[in-house]
């Protein structure tokens, strides 16, 4: 979770509402250039991993806003922002999970905001401006969208379940992932990958998709989704899947997250003995 050192009985007044106001603040600047000519388009860890000056300009936004109003508190940003707090609270932020998408006008992006202290998270919303749907989160208050209370599907099994997923940036492991999944998908009902992964947390949290899992996804990908999911009634895990392979995150509704943590692991394993 970053440098900061993290302390408990922190006062968490008021970070509900400025997450709210900041992540639709941030939504409102990306949505006026969605569509637009991109600018100030550079590669990060490949040439297939993107930022623009649309990412730039929500990242400070939201670190003014947070750091404006939260002086002490520690922050985490994709796009560089990082500053180490004082006050045991360290906000997460994405100003712009799915750039790809926003990009190439693919409707499928969102603002992804989190509070945590040293138990975790405290409050998440994630954003999505072009359906206008905002998910949020208090721990211990239960998930909601655009005000209203959501709860993770109703368990089912395996083989009827709507999984999503993700890819990362670097071929090999793109490649890598390509064979798990072969092993995934006859087990399931069918796969879905959105290119959000707050989003598709989310979408788990609100019973869009009963499950979720991709390894190497960034803490600022997953903080304010994973929260969505546990307070919806899900449960979310990450976990090392050996190998020297990345973290790997598996969210699901009540019942779900065990079988389908159990087969992509197999899956992994199963692909790592392969000739």
């Amino acid at each position: 979770m970053g440098d900061l050192e993290y302390t408990r009985g922190v006062s968490t007044d008021g970070l509900f509402e400025l997450a709210l106001g900041a992540a639709r603040d941030a939504g409102a600047l990306l949505l006026e250039r969605f569509g637009g000519p991109a600018s100030g388009v550079e590669s990060k860890s490949s040439t297939t991993d993107m930022v623009s000056d649309a990412d730039r300009a929500a990242e400070r936004l939201l670190i003014e806003r947070i750091g404006g109003a939260r002086p002490g508190d520690g922050l985490l940003g994709e796009e560089g922002g990082h500053v180490t707090g004082s006050s045991g609270l360290q906000w997460v932020i994405d100003p712009l999970d799915g750039t790809t998408n926003y990009l190439f006008g693919y409707p499928v992006w969102s603002v992804s905001i989190a509070c945590e202290d040293a138990d975790g998270g405290v409050v998440a919303v994630v954003h999505d401006p072009t359906r206008g749907e905002t998910f949020a989160a208090e721990r211990g208050r239960g998930a909601t969208l655009n005000g209203r209370a959501v709860d993770t599907r109703a368990p089912r099994g395996l083989d009827r379940a709507l999984i999503g997923t993700g890819f990362a940036y670097a071929p090999a492991t793109r490649a890598f992932q390509a064979q798990v999944l072969t092993r995934v998908l006859p087990q399931v009902r069918d796969i879905r990958r959105g290119g959000s992964a707050a989003l598709d947390l989310a979408w788990v949290a609100c019973g869009r998709l009963d499950g979720f899992y991709e390894w190497g996804i960034k803490h600022w990908d997953r903080a304010a989704g994973m929260l969505l999911v546990s307070e919806a009634g899900g449960e979310v895990s990450v976990f090392d899947p050996g190998g020297g392979l990345d973290p790997c995150v598996v969210a699901a509704t009540g019942g779900l997250h065990d079988p389908l943590r159990d087969l992509v692991t197999a899956g992994i394993a199963a692909e790592r003995e392969r000739p």
